[in-house]
């Protein structure tokens, strides 16, 4: 009679263990409808590990502690712990006792370092959590429920917790991070609002001008000329807040799309410059180019970098002094990357206005943000410029750094990844 080896024999013994780990934890699906499909199956899976390894790692090592008169917690087999350990959300294995059997690196860089053999409640000081987990430990039924971490930064969690019916009774609590979901959540209702508030101004106007002509100032021709001219720069208002908008959300939507094409900055700038040259000419204000040498190619959207620079152009002027002077200088520089030395081309555009105050930086690229509301209205300005060079300078794969002194002027700094050269180019040069 043959034998079946060994090796077959423990391998179906853990696919069947899987299996009913599966099953055991086919519950937890109902989270997906909150938290995604994806953490549900995070958690599926988590559950089949520790019922198909757990289960026949934990019990011989409970065995062998109290056998040797060592009624602590139950040992981890390496296999587990490296399983665990790689998980990318925080996960904590939890006794009945509410003491930490383990706790991976991810819930490590959350609540801290030396958890294990504490008592949950000592670390983690979040009421609803703790109820969850003693719920769940107690009768078996998983919990979901959200929590904050206000300090040292705000972040939002969402914690799942499921009892592993392996002996000993192990609770297994995960996270799950919903602080970027949160912010973009705020994001979007801020964008709304203030979309919103941008569009009712010039509306509001516009509308109130018709109701006047249509009355009051029906035959008054010097009041329909001065409204009607009113209404047309209310109108090209909206008109450019639309476009902005509009151009905004195809940029984000492209963002993560690397440009194919190949430009050179100076044509680009100079393209720019010749659009914006009649409103720096209404202020007397003069724009020269520097460039001191020839510079490579950039991988680029010849239409998004031209409205890149226009933006920085158009604030250089609106923000400059009057009869003052722009300055826009090209430059080749590098930077360290994978191997050796990456060329990258470097445009700052620099005016001479009034300066931006330092606090008001960091917050210059948030959508609708303007350091002056008042002067920024006057000057057509829509406060989306920023934003759009913002995400235009991250699908490029570039820089955008800004430079300020009250009094002095500001400059602002794009550097963008020259344009790699093909073989072929390389064969052409060298032959």
């Amino acid at each position: 009679m043959t034998m079946e080896p060994k090796f077959w024999v423990g391998m179906r013994r853990t696919l069947w263990t899987a299996a009913a780990g599966l099953l055991a934890g086919g519950g937890l699906l109902a989270w997906s409808g909150s938290a995604g499909i994806g953490v549900a199956l995070t958690v599926l899976v988590v559950a089949a590990i520790i019922v198909s390894v757990v289960a026949g790692r934990i019990r011989p090592a409970a065995q062998q502690n109290l056998a040797n008169g060592d009624a602590s917690l139950p040992v981890l087999s390496p296999l587990v712990r490296d399983v665990i350990e790689l998980l990318p959300d925080p996960l904590m294995l939890v006794d009945t006792a509410g003491r930490v059997l383990f706790a991976n690196r991810a819930m490590r860089e959350v609540i801290g370092v030396g958890m294990e053999r504490k008592h949950v409640s000592s670390l983690l000081r979040i009421p609803v959590v703790l109820e969850a987990l003693s719920r769940t430990s107690a009768t078996g039924e998983a919990c979901v429920v959200e929590f904050t971490f206000r300090v040292p930064v705000e972040r939002h969690y969402q914690a799942y917790t499921a009892r592993i019916g392996t002996d000993p009774t192990v609770t297994t609590l995960l996270l799950h991070d919903l602080t970027s979901i949160r912010r973009a959540e705020q994001m979007r209702v801020d964008f709304v609002a203030n979309a919103s508030h941008e569009l009712r101004t010039p509306l509001a106007a516009v509308s109130g001008f018709i109701e006047t002509l249509k009355g009051p100032a029906k035959e008054d021709t010097v009041a329909r000329e001065k409204f009607l001219d009113i209404m047309s720069v209310e109108a090209a208002r909206m008109r450019r807040l639309i476009n902005d908008l509009l151009s905004l959300t195809r940029i984000e939507l492209n963002e993560h799309v690397r440009p194919l094409g190949e430009v050179f900055l100076e044509d680009i700038v100079c393209e720019a410059v010749a659009a914006l040259a009649p409103l720096a000419e209404e202020d007397g204000i003069t724009i020269s180019i520097d460039v001191v040498e020839t510079l490579p190619p950039v991988t680029g959207e010849r239409d998004e970098l031209i409205q890149l620079f226009q933006n920085l152009l158009h604030n250089a002027i609106k923000y400059g002094r009057k009869n003052g002077r722009v300055t826009i200088s090209l430059r080749q520089s590098s930077v360290a990357g994978r191997r050796g030395f990456d060329a990258m081309v470097t445009a700052s555009v620099q005016d001479d206005g009034e300066g931006i105050p330092p606090e008001a930086i960091p917050r210059l690229t948030e959508r609708f943000y303007r350091v002056d509301v008042k002067r920024s209205r006057e000057r057509g300005g829509t406060g989306l410029g920023l934003a759009i060079v913002k995400h235009i300078v991250n699908r490029h794969n570039g820089r955008l750094q800004v430079e300020s002194r009250l009094g002095e002027g500001s400059t602002f700094t794009i550097t963008l990844p020259a344009a790699r050269k093909s073989p072929d180019a390389v064969v052409t040069e060298v032959l």
